[in-house]
């Protein structure tokens, strides 16, 4: 098995996190004889600063040309006040847009090791498993017109049948391999849009009459994922509404450090943690590598179809969380604080196939 991997670290900490994940790899590599190649490339605020773009032609051919690409994060203060289209977040939306990334798979999983770690109680978050299926290229973020002047500022929903199909596809059929529920999430109830959104996934769901489907509105969804998250099983949603319920999900579970994602497309994926470039940190060694590591697990099932590796990295998680590992974001007493290098490193030592 061959494999070539383009890295994108970005920015902040980024470069920390992915740093760990190619440790995990690299060990990936030896236990399993599988030859992995890297190709690293700027992307976001670092590309900016090199490049005068934050995402260069060159960047996108290598993706184009890897089986999967690995982000870190990118983004930060310095590059706040710049133009929209030269933003780190503009590169990363074009970057979706280029690849074709039109599903955005987040999932929250509570490791009962990190019950504790969360605001909410722990046996409201026992028994957590759910995704959120994001759609990633469509929407408010995309729509045209966009802009502001001094006395107003606009943005354009909009979404195409052909987009809500696919993405309500993939959602019913991620659910068949799970509990075979699917709880659509819009605001139909104001938002023209969403009312297409909906009867859109009504259609499809025709052909999907083995998977429970239930509709709820977004105000509604956010209040049920902190009062009753075990209740639900693949949340599918839109590019704006998917933004902000994954991040919810991410702080009941303790830490936006410990989830993952996948963007996937038809012939591209790309994997990244959920959390920011966390400027605030970067180059303290204080960053939680998990969640891209997890995202490491997700790449290895999802694109290389190898769930017995993907097996390997969650169940290292499992076992370095219950022998007490903490980064100081999930960090509670009684258990031991590590850097992220001291994390990545126990990782390695739990990394042992069964």
């Amino acid at each position: 098995m061959n494999i070539n991997i383009t890295l994108l670290p970005g920015d902040g900490i980024g470069t920390e996190i992915v740093s760990s994940a190619v440790k995990v790899i690299e060990k990936i590599s030896e236990i399993f004889k599988i030859k992995i190649n890297f190709t690293e490339e700027l992307f976001g605020g670092c590309s900016y600063d090199k490049y005068g773009v934050p995402l260069t032609e060159k960047t996108i051919e290598s993706c184009k040309k890897s089986d999967a690409v690995l982000l870190g994060a990118v983004g930060g203060y310095k590059w706040d006040n710049l133009e929209h289209s030269k933003k780190p977040e503009a590169g990363l939306l074009k970057l979706r847009s280029s690849l074709g990334l039109f599903t955005n798979i987040r999932p929250a999983k509570v490791y009962n090791e990190l019950l504790d770690a969360s605001s909410l109680k722990s046996e409201i978050l026992k028994g957590t498993d759910f995704i959120v299926l994001r759609e990633l290229t469509g929407g408010i973020y995309f729509g045209k017109p966009r802009g502001y002047d001094d006395t107003k500022g606009y943005n354009t929903m909009i979404y195409t049948k052909e987009e809500v199909e696919r993405i309500a596809r993939q959602a019913f059929t991620i659910a068949r391999g799970r509990k075979k529920r699917v709880t659509n999430v819009d605001k139909a109830n104001v938002l023209e849009c969403s009312q297409f959104w909906r009867k859109v996934v009504s259609e499809v769901h025709k052909d999907f009459q083995d998977v429970e489907l239930q509709n709820m509105y977004v105000d509604n969804a956010a209040m049920q994922i902190v009062r009753n998250p075990t209740q639900f099983d693949v949340i599918l949603t839109g590019n704006l509404f998917g933004d902000i319920l994954s991040d919810i999900s991410g702080m009941i579970t303790g830490s936006l450090g410990m989830l993952p994602s996948a963007s996937i497309g038809e012939k591209y994926a790309l994997y990244e943690p959920i959390h920011g470039s966390a400027p605030d940190i970067a180059g303290k060694n204080k960053a939680n590598p998990l969640a891209t590591i997890s995202s490491l697990a997700m790449m290895f099932e999802l694109t290389f179809k190898r769930k017995d590796i993907s097996d390997v990295i969650e169940n290292s998680i499992k076992k370095t969380l219950a022998e007490g590992y903490r980064t100081a974001d999930i960090f509670s007493e009684g258990t031991i604080l590590v850097t992220t290098t001291g994390m990545t490193d126990q990782i390695l030592n739990d990394l042992i196939v069964q």
